[in-house]
């Protein structure tokens, strides 16, 4: 007897978007305490063109063929033993990433840990649910960091970014003062999230300084490059993080890197359900059309989520 199987974009070794190709690969198997989706969509986030480049390999190890995608949404298909948290049919959401490179959510199927898993808010598509995990999930373990509340002002480098747009709601929730940098062309877009933007690079400092003479209470950095600038505008007492400069830990900085957490999702779940967090897709092609979504992400211009949508026949 044959096995099953499903078809996935993967690649069979370290490269670029050239690697990529459609393979029919085995069907994920169900174990206990585990749920089996049927994809129905899939974000495209930076750190996938990262792990097929290589960039990652000193510190997962990688079984090939690879398929990329460690987000994902779609509806249950199967579960395994012991797992009453779900149900076949459930419409569900995860940031799927594993200890191991293998199979991800650039697939007809993924089977994940129940414990990274969380029923889909009815208030997102599949598309925007795929595109909440990652982005949301690393906004909001910045911010619990930062321990920030009501009154306290805020710095993000990069509000923008779909990690930036998300810790701007998500900190404006709590009553957060956010100032946020951006292109200026992006400018309309942090403030009908509720920043006040500012323009990076050159003058950022004076900038700051203007809207906050004692210094902002945090930093996000979300871009990498700006310790300085951070360290400049901090006040004595504050708190800085960043998820691109392992840096920040030599000046006292937290580096974030998102774990997979359902309650996590659930926390940003609720902050949808509530109207104070949306999620902003920009652009969604087909499951086959994964290399020039990678390409299209690479641009660094996207202005919000990439997201790949079911195989098309």
């Amino acid at each position: 007897m044959s096995e099953p199987t499903m078809k996935a974009m993967a690649y069979r070794s370290y490269g670029g978007v050239e690697k990529l190709e459609q393979l029919e690969l085995p069907l994920p198997k169900v174990g206990p305490g585990t749920v089996r989706i049927k994809v129905k969509a899939a974000a495209v986030n930076p750190v996938d063109w990262k792990v097929m480049a290589g960039y990652l390999d000193p510190i997962l190890d990688t079984t090939f063929p690879a398929v990329p995608g460690w987000d994902v949404a779609g509806v249950v298909d199967a579960v395994g033993f012991d797992t009453p948290e779900f149900a076949v049919g459930d419409e569900v959401h995860a940031y799927g990433r594993r200890d191991t490179v293998g199979i991800g959510s650039f697939a007809e199927y993924m089977t994940l840990p129940v414990g990274a898993v969380a029923h889909k808010p009815q208030a997102l598509t599949f598309e925007e649910a795929a595109a909440l995990p990652l982005t949301g999930g690393t906004a909001l373990r910045t911010l619990d960091a930062l321990d920030l509340s009501d009154g306290h002002t805020l710095l993000i480098h990069n509000g923008a970014g779909g990690v930036g747009q998300a810790a701007i709601q998500i900190a404006t929730a709590r009553g957060v003062r956010v100032l946020a940098t951006a292109s200026a062309k992006n400018h309309e877009l942090l403030a009908s999230l509720g920043a006040e933007p500012l323009t990076y690079g050159d003058g950022l400092v004076e900038a700051v300084r203007a809207l906050a003479p004692e210094g902002v209470d945090a930093v996000a950095d979300f871009y990498g490059g700006a310790l300085e600038q951070t360290l400049a505008v901090l006040k004595d007492s504050g708190r800085h993080a960043s998820i691109a400069d392992a840096g920040a830990v030599e000046h006292g900085g937290r580096y974030i890197w998102v774990r997979p957490d359902g309650k996590e999702l659930e926390r940003l779940d609720a902050l949808v359900e509530d109207g104070k967090l949306t999620v902003h897709v920009v652009s969604t092609r087909p499951m086959q059309e994964a290399a020039a979504a990678f390409e299209e992400s690479m641009t660094g211009h996207a202005g919000g989520k990439i997201v790949l949508t079911s195989f098309t026949d």
